[in-house]
């Protein structure tokens, strides 16, 4: 895992920003704020990416007043916490919380007296790390991505993004109690549908490896990601996507920028961009436990042209029409 701060001149991570264009001196910080950013993935996610966009676009500018660092695990939620505690020992004013519901319990469990802002996660109240969404407590407070209710549709468009769907592949990281608890609404969907879903829980990378990349065509018809990125089954699925020729729906856009053909969802880097609002009012010295749990307003079909062609599917107009970013 990497495990230090990144400079702006790598990956583009590490950020500093000064205060809103037109406020009066009295309203900028008297000192260096840091910020820090938890994340399970690989490097900057498209929500990172819309915090760093949204701050620029209310006002803050670089090097004078804010810095923002990522601490990211390379698909391992089991050094979140520790991920979580070292930016606690640097001393960070604000974390965010970015993907999920593992960060932002990893974050919970490192610290009660920083603020905390996540960015994801489909339940904050079933998962305890608020108390209501109008009422958060406590020193967190977010945006949820509503995961589990887009879940049901995204199926439904795979269905329709690919004629005679019948099985589909999703494999799940079996240790993750969110992970698991979702495959209630995944069955209830599929049924719904007439599909049949092939579930391969699994529990390691290299059992995750072996599920997904031992699948051939014929055996399935489709494969269905998880929302999770632990033990790098999203990686996995992107390996064998051209190469076995299987359609893949992901919940990130990121994922068909790829080789993926479609995804839909909340769109992450909005979340971002939500997310810079409620850093933006915690630094003017709003409690987090004030600050109500927000939910997303835009959501995402993104379609993979080439990658359609490449499977030999025609895509119906209806689909175009509806898509929100066709890639070529």
């Amino acid at each position: 895992m990497t495990r230090c701060w990144r400079h702006a001149l790598m990956l583009g991570i590490v950020l500093t920003m000064g205060g809103l264009i037109g406020r009066v001196v009295e309203a900028q910080p008297a000192r260096l704020v840091k910020i820090g950013a938890l994340t399970e993935s690989w490097g900057p996610t498209p929500a990172i990416v819309g915090l760093r966009d949204g701050l620029q676009e209310r006002g803050y500018r670089e090097d004078e007043h804010f810095v923002l660092g990522v601490r990211f695990t390379q698909g391992n939620p089991g050094e979140l916490l520790e991920a979580a505690r070292d930016l606690v020992r640097h001393g960070v004013d604000i974390i965010v919380a970015s993907g999920g519901g593992n960060e932002a319990k990893a974050a919970q469990m490192a610290t009660n007296r920083i603020p905390i802002v996540f960015v994801g996660g489909s339940d904050p109240v079933r998962s305890g790390l608020v108390k209501s969404f109008a009422q958060p407590g406590g020193n967190i407070t977010g945006i949820a991505d509503l995961e589990i209710e887009l879940a049901p549709k995204r199926m439904q468009i795979f269905r329709e993004l690919v004629p005679g769907l019948k099985r589909v592949l999703l494999a799940y990281d079996a240790t993750n109690a969110e992970a698991v608890a979702e495959l209630v609404v995944y069955r209830d969907a599929a049924r719904r549908l007439g599909l049949t879903l092939v579930e391969r829980p699994v529990r390691a990378e290299e059992e995750a490896r072996a599920a997904i990349t031992g699948v051939r065509k014929g055996e399935v018809d489709g494969i269905f990601s998880p929302r999770h990125i632990s033990l790098n089954i999203n990686g996995f699925i992107l390996e064998i996507a051209s190469s076995r020729r299987i359609p893949t729906m992901f919940h990130n856009s990121f994922y068909v920028e790829r080789v993926g053909l479609a995804s839909y969802s909340a769109s992450n880097y909005e979340l971002g961009r939500t997310a810079a609002r409620l850093v933006d009012s915690i630094l003017k010295g709003t409690k987090p436990a004030d600050l109500p749990v927000e939910q997303p307003t835009r959501f995402e079909l993104v379609i993979n042209l080439k990658t359609a062609k490449t499977l030999d599917l025609t895509i119906s107009r209806s689909l175009l029409l509806r898509a929100d970013r066709l890639i070529q």
